[in-house]
């Protein structure tokens, strides 16, 4: 079958930029406003809301979600997996920093690479890429067992130690979510539907966990309806929508080698706007993680860059 999708141009260039930079601010808001309603029940809503707005795009597209089809069992297992995943981010900026969280949730593109490498024959990991993943694990091991308690200013080690473990589970269950899409009936339908699925099993599971956790208070300030809109309307719908779109005319790998701006985004607005320490050996081995994941990420177009010069 002949790929259609474009080299990046000037344009879609840009999108990524900004969609990256959205990325990059998405766990820093949580957090800001955390005082007047929890990470979780900011997740909880932005994902109900999103998940309308998906089902009224949908509706004006005049799209219907499949269900007879069977890919409501996917659908499902998917979603099951989305709420997991920002459940454990959820939970872990509780825990540790928005630098710490940008980082190691975004570990997830190697997890999804070795499960791909095991289910999927076509996508067998290159030298290029096992050697991502290599440094992707040396860097996480470098942040978790390098450290030092002097490094600490506003949060204990303990507590530090265990919201970053909950970000790797993040990334991990990340990892999961793309690929029960990638081996499943989902590749079949649309972005949209699959986008759907995610939503609003976040939702009810999300807002479920919230009320167990007892962590449903908010206070409607200018910051919580602020990142309240931003999440919903900004990030889950649409810059999630605007990365399906791009998926979908562009090359995958090419987009793939802007996967580092994320993490550094991240790191910039929770240094700039939450005033958060970076410590040393953290600072190292985000260093590895990311170069890890712009081996995986972007191999192809690697490859083909050297190839060429």
């Amino acid at each position: 079958m002949t790929d259609h999708r474009k080299p990046l141009d000037i344009g879609a260039s840009g999108l990524m930029v900004v969609l990256c930079l959205i990325w990059g601010l998405t766990q820093v808001m949580l957090k800001l406003a955390a005082p007047d309603i929890s990470p979780l029940m900011q997740i909880a809503l932005r994902s109900g809301v999103a998940a309308l707005l998906v089902i009224l795009l949908m509706r004006a597209r005049g799209e219907q979600l499949s269900i007879q089809d069977g890919t409501w069992r996917p659908g499902v297992l998917v979603g099951g997996l989305f709420a997991f995943e920002f459940l454990l981010v959820g939970e872990g900026l509780r825990y540790t920093s928005a630098s710490h969280m940008a980082v190691l949730l975004y570990t997830a593109p190697i997890f999804a690479a070795l499960g791909l490498h095991v289910l999927m024959p076509s996508e067998r990991l290159s030298r290029l890429q096992w050697l991502g993943v290599g440094l992707a694990f040396t860097g996480i091991a470098i942040a978790f067992l390098l450290r030092s308690d002097h490094e600490y200013q506003k949060v204990s080690a303990t507590d530090l130690l265990y919201g970053d473990l909950l970000a790797v589970g993040a990334g991990l269950a990340w990892g999961a979510t793309t690929v029960a899409v990638r081996c499943s009936r989902l590749t079949r339908v649309s972005a949209a539907q699959t986008l759907l699925y995610q939503l609003a099993g976040a939702f009810v599971l999300l807002t479920a966990a919230a009320f167990m956790l007892d962590q449903t208070a908010i206070k409607f300030t200018a910051l919580a309806w602020s990142s309240l809109i931003f999440q919903s309307v900004v990030v889950c719908f649409a810059s999630y929508l605007a990365w399906f779109w791009l998926l979908k005319h562009y090359s995958a790998s090419q987009l793939g080698v802007f996967s580092f701006l994320t993490p550094l985004f991240g790191v910039g607005f929770g240094v700039g706007l939450l005033d958060e320490h970076l410590e040393i050996s953290f600072m190292i081995g985000a260093a590895f993680v990311i170069t890890g994941i712009i081996l995986v990420s972007a191999s192809t177009w690697l490859k083909h860059q050297i190839t060429r010069k």
